[in-house]
């Protein structure tokens, strides 16, 4: 019996992905491939045309999209308040249509930008309000993925006690669902950072 290998998934979408008859779309996707391969210049500029003809056709998810893209690219360009003046503009769309979830992935990236121009309480702000959602929504993961990003947030700021606590509360979620070794490693370092406060 011959043994068959499967095909990755990452060759499955290759494959799949002809190039959009929209010309808009076209622009988005190409500077999504730019992205990935860290062409910021042509990806900026791939994004900003796609933003142009999304905005002509007046497709809101469009402008939302190429806007968000248009925030990434900034972000790894560190250029963080440009980044954050694309992403709210994605975010009043995504609030407008009562999208959740695209409202918690702006923002992670929010918290970022705000980290990197050092505005340490906004991107505290922004990671209790995720927490409020994943709390709501009654989604641990997301919420120990916050608190990671919160504790990330504190200790950037030199705020280690508060560090301290956030990895305890993920100790806890942990503890609830028996990741007693994650659980364990979470308290090691809220000791640690105590010790050193």
């Amino acid at each position: 019996m011959t043994k068959t290998t499967l095909q990755s998934i990452d060759s499955i979408v290759a494959v799949d992905q002809k190039k959009s008859s929209d010309p808009a779309q076209a622009c988005y996707e190409e500077g999504k491939e730019f992205l990935k391969t860290n062409e910021l210049a042509q990806a900026a500029l791939a994004f900003h045309n796609a933003l142009l003809a999304f905005e002509e056709k007046d497709n809101q998810n469009g402008v939302a999209n190429a806007s968000n893209q248009l925030g990434n690219v900034c972000l790894q360009r560190q250029e963080y308040e440009k980044a954050i003046m694309h992403y709210w503009r994605a975010w009043g769309i995504c609030e407008k249509q009562d999208d959740p979830m695209s409202l918690n992935v702006l923002s992670s990236q929010l918290v970022l930008a705000h980290q990197g121009l050092k505005q340490f309480p906004e991107a505290v702000k922004l990671c209790l309000d995720m927490l409020d959602t994943y709390y709501r929504g009654n989604n641990p993961q997301g919420a120990v993925e916050t608190l990671e990003k919160l504790a990330n947030v504190y200790l950037e700021a030199g705020e280690k006690v508060k560090a301290a606590d956030t990895y305890r509360t993920m100790a806890s979620i942990h503890a609830q669902f028996k990741h007693k070794t994650i659980a364990e490693g979470f308290m090691k370092k809220a000791q640690a950072l105590e010790e050193s406060a």
